[in-house]
């Protein structure tokens, strides 16, 4: 066991004892408030909503632990020797160029997901099935499976395949800057992709079609005139094709920008609820969330390019006591490097996920205030909010470190308390 492996397989320990501390810390302050409604929740949850949300909350933390361990244990089994045979039996030896190179490590990190397929179905067909979400059928599944792994390969071979060849080439000439150039053409490509995931990539999964006329379009439409947000159109998908559950996003910028509804928010909500919902994801666009977060995003990215050009420089790396396991055939080549910073980042990124949740957590209020002041009274989105959490079945009352850690959302009490102190 070399210096490296034994830093990130305790890293990994530590990481699935925090997973699984937390697990349990949420688990069992569920299992507490099982019984009566409770008091803050009267007049939100009947006794009947209540119980399956506990259930199903419960079922879920089930299932999680059960995925972490086996998730764990399938790391060990790739940083140990997966990672290292595959890329030297693949990569085609030192005298490889970049495509080649490429078409090994995307092989490498499709091959990867297998794994979790099993806890993919279980989830769907089982977890899912159980609690009414499960829409899908078999051959959709599998249908959704293939072209997700033809739509990853096309794109990552091309990621991949331009970041090895600028390390390639530009390395040569600008040794101590080429990883400036990688960054920026990483930042272009997820640019690119962010605008044409709505026009192109989300409609090879799902069917969207504009909003039909009718008064729902018109108030809606009307809200995003008064709101600022020149919209075409709203597009409704219909995720009821796969599940239960209802949502609504925001997706692209500029004129690639989307707003989209799920058919069964429409089915479930009242017209000034969903007025309030869009509303909400107006106040994303207007409040400048997006562009914000692709700064955040441009900076981690900058600093996760500078580490692997240290990584790549580094002896210690490609060490036999120190190293991976990676061959010395492999010294100075950016593929392990990109399979270990795939698959370990988040071993360390964990540990800092709580501010990214806490900024997430801070728009969602913000866009909370501005949807409040759009539709002129909190009620509107009070109700849709309570809505959305008892279809969903979602836990309104996480364990505190639960919710700090993982929640994107505030939790149900804490934004209608934001929302009625504000107005």
């Amino acid at each position: 066991m070399t210096t490296s492996l034994t830093v990130i397989l305790c890293l990994l320990f530590l990481r699935t004892i925090a997973e699984t501390i937390l697990n349990r810390l949420n688990a069992g302050h569920v299992t507490r408030l099982k019984g009566d409604v409770p008091e803050s929740l009267h007049g939100i949850s009947d006794q009947k909503s209540w119980d399956r949300t506990t259930e199903y909350t419960l079922a879920k933390s089930r299932f999680g632990f059960f995925e972490q361990w086996y998730q764990a244990v399938v790391l060990v089994f790739v940083m140990i020797w997966f990672l290292p045979w595959s890329y030297s039996e693949w990569s085609g030896g030192v005298d490889a160029g970049p495509w080649r190179e490429a078409l090994a490590v995307v092989a490498i990190l499709l091959l990867l997901q297998l794994p979790e397929l099993p806890f993919d179905w279980l989830r769907q067909f089982r977890l899912e099935e159980k609690f009414g979400f499960n829409k899908s059928t078999v051959g959709l599944w599998v249908s959704d499976k293939l072209k997700g792994f033809f739509l990853g390969f096309a794109l990552m071979f091309i990621l991949i395949g331009l970041l090895l060849y600028i390390h390639w080439h530009l390395s040569r000439v600008f040794p101590n800057t080429w990883w400036l150039w990688g960054f920026g053409a990483f930042f272009v490509f997820q640019l690119m992709l962010f605008a044409l995931w709505p026009m192109f990539i989300l409609p090879l999964f799902n069917k969207l079609e504009p909003l039909e006329e009718g008064e729902l379009r018109e108030r809606l439409m009307a809200l995003a005139d008064r709101a600022g947000f020149q919209a075409k159109t709203i597009e409704v998908m219909d995720g009821s094709k796969r599940s239960g559950h209802s949502n609504a996003f925001f997706t692209g910028f500029g004129r690639f920008r989307r707003i989209v509804l799920y058919d069964t928010l429409i089915e479930q909500m009242e017209i000034d609820e969903l007025e309030a919902v869009l509303a909400h994801e107006i106040g994303h666009y207007k409040l400048g969330h997006v562009p914000k977060r692709l700064v955040i995003s441009a900076v981690f990215g900058l600093f996760a390019f500078w580490i692997i050009d240290y990584l790549t420089q580094a002896s210690w790396f490609y060490d036999e006591s120190l190293g991976l396991g990676f061959t010395a055939g492999a010294e100075g080549r950016l593929g392990p490097v990109f399979l270990v910073m795939s698959v370990a980042s988040g071993l360390f990124t964990f540990w800092v996920s709580p501010l990214g949740s806490m900024l997430s957590r801070k728009h969602e209020y913000e866009a909370d205030a501005f949807a409040r002041d759009a539709v002129e009274g909190s009620g509107p989105l009070v109700s849709a909010l309570r809505k959305l959490h008892v279809e969903n079945l979602s836990n309104p009352l996480p364990h505190p470190l639960f919710a700090a850690i993982y929640l994107s959302h505030p939790t149900l009490p804490e934004r209608e308390q934001a929302l009625n102190s504000q107005s």
